[in-house]
């Protein structure tokens, strides 16, 4: 069950040094986001406005509870045993971690310590923010890359593809494991020749380990309306079995593992 850390103090600020972040909540996951049994950390804030986004309550930082490095460390301690006996570990997720890199950087090092299995769930539109001491503290990155269009990028997200593509490189040159994240949206990421082109992409990078197609839901539709805003993708169907499958076949054909 995932559980919302203690309320944020009346006038906090957080601090610069990294040991206070910005959190949303956590929670257990198998098989979605990395390796084994996961303590997911949902950190708040995001510079994206994704239309199929299901997390707009992770949008802002200010919406999100002060919980400092010890006390998230404290939690996920308390299930080191089980993450390690199932092969899993710590993902961080959110929002965008990188917006609140150096408390990322943080928790991510000290779960290293642990020896946990770390992963970090990022657009990379943040990338240049990721340093050195964050990376190297990073066994996995699960990298959203929305579309390999431009203009269908900065459509679906209202920002720009490159800084996404600039940090895959560098993780590619770093040679730091790489899930790639696409999710599918009737006609908005559909086009064959896109996908075939961000595949080719993917392949050459030589780090990408597995591909998640990830179907276009509306699962998150009920937090728009708690929240009083417009979910534009309301009136957008799933995709079919059929169009799935023929994504995961493009990916497969360029030689990379898709699911």
């Amino acid at each position: 069950m995932r559980q919302v850390p203690g309320p944020l103090p009346h006038g906090f600020h957080p601090r610069n040094d990294g040991q206070i972040g910005m959190v949303h909540s956590w929670d257990m996951s198998t098989g979605v986001d990395g390796p084994g049994t996961r303590f997911v950390l949902f950190v708040n804030g995001c510079p994206l406005r994704c239309l199929y986004c299901s997390n707009p309550d992770t949008w802002h930082m200010r919406d999100g509870r002060s919980t400092d490095v010890e006390e998230a460390m404290d939690k996920i301690t308390a299930c080191r045993d089980f993450l390690l006996a199932s092969g899993g570990g710590v993902t961080v997720t959110g929002g965008e971690p990188l917006l609140q890199a150096r408390f990322v950087e943080a928790v991510l090092t000290r779960c290293r310590e642990l020896g946990l299995h770390t992963a970090l769930d990022t657009s990379g539109y943040l990338g240049a923010r990721a340093g050195d001491r964050l990376l190297s503290a990073t066994d996995l990155v699960l990298l959203d890359i929305k579309s390999f269009d431009p203009d269908a990028y900065r459509r679906l997200t209202g920002r720009e593809l490159a800084p996404t593509l600039v940090f895959a490189r560098r993780l590619a040159d770093l040679g730091i494991p790489v899930w790639l994240r696409f999710v599918l949206v009737p006609g908005l990421t559909e086009d064959a020749e896109t996908i075939d082109e961000l595949a080719a992409f993917a392949a050459g990078l030589g780090n990408v380990e597995r591909v998640d197609v990830l179907p276009f839901h509306k699962l998150g539709a009920v937090k728009y309306d708690e929240l009083g805003i417009t979910f534009p993708l309301r009136d957008t169907p799933p995709p079919t079995a059929e169009l799935v499958e023929r994504v995961r076949a493009q990916f497969h054909a360029h030689g990379l593992r898709a699911h």
